[in-house]
């Protein structure tokens, strides 16, 4: 082996057991370093040497996923890292085109780890067109083979549903390389039956310039139906009104917080329109009435006026303990006494439910109301309110526990 090899493809290997979460996430460090330095060697050493060592870490890497207990991604992210740097290098070395062709197909449909998939678009410069008819033509052979193409909703049950996604996708990305808009409509809008689909159109549409038709086809996903699919889209159709029809941009905003009225697109719109903000003011502050967490959320996170926000969180009812909790947290630096009485409701509504995870939270702001309450005339009546619910809870001694733990009296 080179000596880059040497450097890296231990790091990549392992014979210790990865199903223990803690040792995952140390080998997962010791892959994200084999990357970090064949990323380096790729812009000072030898690309054929890279991309055979590159190529070789990367199936050293998925054989470590497929037994490790990868839940934080660590692992899952060198393995994509690994699967960035390959079209790279392969386009600085330019390997046989028909054994990269080979290694494509074989990765993605004779791999038992079919966690990634690859990108066609971005293999190009390394395939050539010679390369790039060959790897068409080597789907189709295997499309061939398939047989019959089975309905999408049968796909999945026609035992071959891993080679039809594969293909799919394939498709997919082919049209965008061709740059032919009729093919990415077809292959990405599918049916039309799904917002998301519409989505993928827009996003391909865009990927080769055609800005007008994926800002066309981002607006029917908003208008496809109420589901969150739709919401999403809505933000990717004002990202592109914002960079390619920016006098278009506050309208679209206005529609979109009146489709769904809520903190998050009150927010957006507040933020995009500018001097315009106060002839839209009133409007949003009364449909969001109608919910007060988002008009609490929307005063205390966009309009970030703390002293609003605690208004209306009594004024309309509020009855969020998350809402509160942030209100809180901020209100606090205003008046600290003031929200004695939320934390107290907080602490009496996680006792509500039993387990180690509410105790602490419960017992976190009990020493919070504590030391906002030192030196006040509040002081002893937060004491006798643990005190109280010590003896109530005289039977949980892990509430009692956590209690200690927190340094909170009577213990």
């Amino acid at each position: 082996m080179s000596d880059l090899a040497d450097a890296v493809l231990p790091l990549i290997r392992t014979r210790a057991d990865l199903h223990r979460w803690s040792a995952s996430n140390e080998h997962g460090w010791q892959m994200q370093q084999a990357v970090t330095t064949l990323e380096q060697a790729a812009a000072t050493e030898n690309p054929a040497v890279v991309f055979v060592v590159t190529q070789k870490a990367i199936a050293s890497a998925l054989k470590v996923i497929m037994r490790a207990d990868d839940s934080s991604g660590i692992i899952g992210d060198a393995c994509r890292s690994l699967l960035d740097l390959h079209p790279k290098i392969a386009a600085a070395a330019m390997p046989p085109t028909g054994k990269l062709v080979d290694w494509m197909m074989a990765f993605q449909f004779d791999n038992e780890c079919d966690f990634f998939t690859l990108d066609p678009v971005v293999y190009a410069p390394a395939l050539g067109d010679n390369g790039m008819a060959a790897y068409r033509a080597k789907l189709a052979e295997l499309e061939a083979g398939l047989g019959p193409r089975p309905a999408s909703e049968d796909r999945w049950a026609s035992g071959r549903g891993h080679e039809w996604f594969i293909l799919d996708w394939n498709a997919q990305r082919l049209a965008v390389l061709d740059r032919d808009v009729e093919a990415i409509i077809r292959t990405h809008a599918r049916d039309r039956k799904v917002a998301r689909w519409f989505i993928d159109t827009a996003k391909a549409l865009a990927e080769i310039g055609e800005f007008a038709l994926a800002v066309d086809w981002a607006r029917q996903a908003v208008e496809f139906g109420p589901g969150h699919q739709s919401l999403q889209a809505g933000d990717y159709w004002c990202r592109l009104l914002a960079e390619h029809r920016p006098g278009e941009l506050l309208a679209a905003r206005l529609e979109l917080f009146r489709r769904w009225p809520s903190s998050s697109t009150a927010g957006s719109l507040y933020r995009d329109a500018g001097e315009a903000w106060p002839s839209h003011r009133d409007e949003v502050i009364e449909r969001l009435a109608a919910s007060p967490r988002d008009a609490v959320l929307f005063a205390l996170l966009s309009l970030q006026d703390v002293s609003y926000a605690w208004e209306l969180a009594h004024s309309l009812g509020l009855d969020d303990d998350h809402a509160w909790e942030e209100l809180a947290k901020a209100y606090e630096k205003v008046d600290p006494l003031a929200v004695l009485p939320v934390l107290n409701r907080l602490v009496m509504r996680e006792l509500v439910e039993t387990g180690a995870q509410h105790y602490k939270i419960a017992a976190r702001r009990l020493k919070k109301m504590r030391g906002i309450a030192v030196g006040s005339e509040h002081e002893a009546e937060v004491d006798r309110f643990i005190a109280e619910l010590r003896e109530t809870n005289r039977r949980r001694p892990r509430l009692q526990q956590e209690f200690d733990r927190a340094g909170l009296p009577g213990g």
